[in-house]
Parts: structure tokens; C-alpha cells; sequence
């Protein structure tokens, strides 16, 4: 186990037992999750990558997570917050790019506390799911229209539920550990 169930800091009590606090929650689980999945590697071994041709590694997952992190500003305020690692050249930089230097490990989870920061600081500002986003989005059925703060926070939801179970596939190829 990773930690004793009693200490899980993802096992706190919800704020509230409402919509919005369930999936605030959810993103919270999710989010202490994959740095759990992180906790105690080196650069090495957070670069290590899965399975060829695959790129993906845990510092990738990191990346990747960033990037989506980022995607609140850009499509809830319609904010210039361009892509991090991604180009037009690179559509996998935020993969490609997460290679094995302690500096880049640093500089990616700084950059992803960052955006999680933005972001949390944006749903506090914000109580009503319902709020139509002001900026391009890239998701629903129709790319550039609109949605509501809801259907992007279940949207980043599942993004990170898909990659938690990635990083456990990660983590127990680097060392063996699996759980919770």
C-alpha cells in the first residue's frame, strides 16, 4: 500500500455532498493520486518510458496533465495561455520532452502546481457549473463551441482517471509498487 488508509490525504471528507463538490473532489482524488503514483523517483526513473513505440513515462504524464491544466484558461476565460511543451512541429513534446535531466523534472512540476493552482483558483471564483465557457474549446461535439464548466470539469475528471491508471502500469514497471 502507499500509504496507511488512515493517512490517505485523498480520503478526506468532501467539502459538500452537491454537484460541485463531488467533482471538485473527484479532480482533487485524481490529482493526489498521480502524485502519489510520482512520489520518491528520480529523474531516471520518472523519464522511463513504458513500452516501445510508446513515449509515455510518468514525467510525460506530467506534461500531458499540465497541458490540460492550462486548457481551463484557455477555453472558461478565453486567457492566452499557450501550449507548454506542444507545438505544431512537436504534437508530443509534452511526451517527447520529458527526458531524464533533474532540471526538467523540477521545471514540470512546478509548471503543472502552477496551472493546478490557476485552475483552483478559477473554480473559486466560480460557483455555478452552468458557467458557459468564453474561449475556444476543443471538446463536444463541435470543436470551438460552447459547453459549460461542468462538462469540462468531468472532462478533466476522466482525463486524469485515464492517466492514474497509466502511471499505475508506469510505476510498477519501474519498481514493482502497485495499490491503491
Amino acid at each position: 500500500m502507499w500509504v496507511d488508509p488512515d493517512d490517505d490525504p485523498r480520503e478526506a471528507a468532501a467539502e459538500s455532498a452537491d454537484e460541485r463538490g463531488i467533482l471538485l473532489d473527484s479532480l482533487r482524488h485524481y490529482r493526489l493520486t498521480l502524485e502519489m503514483k510520482c512520489a520518491g523517483l528520480d529523474a531516471g526513473q520518472l523519464a522511463r518510458r513504458s513500452v516501445p513505440p510508446s513515449t509515455m513515462s510518468l514525467l510525460g504524464l506530467v506534461r500531458h496533465l499540465t497541458e490540460e491544466e492550462r486548457r481551463f484558461r484557455r477555453v472558461m476565460t478565453g486567457e492566452d495561455a499557450p501550449r507548454l511543451y506542444r507545438t505544431d512541429e512537436d504534437r508530443d513534446g509534452d511526451w517527447n520532452g520529458a527526458g531524464a535531466d533533474p532540471e526538467v523534472v523540477e521545471d514540470s512540476w512546478r509548471q503543472w502546481r502552477t496551472e493546478v493552482e490557476r485552475t483552483d483558483r478559477y473554480l473559486a471564483g466560480v460557483t455555478d457549473l452552468g458557467t458557459w465557457n468564453t474561449g475556444l474549446s476543443d471538446l463536444g461535439p463541435e470543436p470551438g463551441g460552447r459547453l459549460q464548466l461542468r462538462d469540462l470539469l468531468v472532462a478533466q475528471i476522466a482525463e486524469y482517471a485515464r492517466h492514474c491508471g497509466h502511471a499505475d502500469l508506469l510505476r510498477e514497471r519501474i519498481d514493482g509498487r502497485v495499490g491503491q
